[in-house]
């Protein structure tokens, strides 16, 4: 996995000049409910190494794309392609293959409240692989270790822990089977602004140190800006603009414009020395 690793200006040129490998391709998604359509015709490209944040309002469907890539959700029309497999030709085996190469971290970290942090995060290796439990431990305990939590977290149970010590122990699990791509979902959400930065930090690092992609819905614009490559706006039911912060600060989208040079902007623009 390290030989593919891109370096964070690397995924940043490669998403600016539509090259590089592409990881995950949607093409003309429409999701419906009922006689709801959430998502239009929506396509984007998501490239290898990169960090990619997915922001859109509150009930535009930023949620409901990330679990139609999941099969969580039904697709109405379109295609989605992950690592060059169509998801809908998949067999039982295929899809097994694509699960083993992908972790996801929910909104809320959805830790089973029942199990320790070690167990939450053998959850994902006792579903697809068959290991000794003692070399299951201690996978665990390095995962535990890799995302900045003490090995005394391990045997805590959620309840016992910070918000942001779950989101870690969340990204742990979805790190268990140290995926190529990495779902995250609202990531700094809940967080104090110390705890949020710590975190994109930790997600940058370790795109860096594993070489993996990250898909990261969110609002946060201090996430956009600091561990960020490239950026897609959801709107009207698709895509609405994609590309660097410059290239967001430079759309006259009315949406994306308000976003992005509204009264919170003077937080996003990076000074000269960047």
């Amino acid at each position: 996995m390290a030989g593919n690793q891109q370096t964070n200006g690397e995924a940043r040129a490669a998403g600016e000049a539509g090259q590089g490998n592409v990881i995950l391709e949607a093409r003309d998604v429409t999701v419906q409910f009922g006689t709801k359509t959430v998502l239009e015709n929506l396509s984007l490209d998501v490239y290898s190494g990169e960090i990619l944040g997915f922001v859109g309002a509150s009930g535009s469907g930023k949620s409901v794309l990330l679990r139609a890539i999941l099969g969580l959700v039904p697709r109405a029309s379109g295609s989605i392609r992950l690592f060059g497999r169509d998801l809908a030709e998949l067999d039982e085996a295929g899809r097994l293959l694509i699960d083993m190469r992908q972790g996801v971290l929910f909104q809320h970290g959805a830790l089973f409240s029942a199990l320790t942090v070690l167990e939450n995060i053998q959850v994902p290796m006792r579903e697809y692989i068959d290991l000794p439990k003692k070399l299951m431990d201690e996978l665990a305990l390095l995962k535990v270790e890799l995302v900045g939590l003490s090995r005394d977290a391990a045997n805590k149970y959620p309840s016992e822990l910070s918000g942001g010590m779950i989101k870690r122990a969340g990204l742990a699990r979805a790190l268990a089977l140290d995926p190529d791509i990495v779902f995250l979902d609202e990531p700094t959400s809940g967080l104090d602004p110390i705890g949020a930065a710590e975190f994109d930090e930790l997600v940058v690092k370790m795109r860096d140190t594993m070489g993996l992609t990250v898909y990261m819905v969110t609002h946060d614009l201090d996430s956009l800006l600091t561990a960020c490559d490239r950026i897609a706006v959801l709107g009207k039911k698709r895509v609405l603009v994609e590309g660097t912060v410059q290239h967001m600060m430079e759309s006259e989208e009315p949406w994306v414009k308000s976003y992005f040079r509204g009264k919170r902007a003077r937080r996003i623009v990076p000074s000269q020395d960047e």
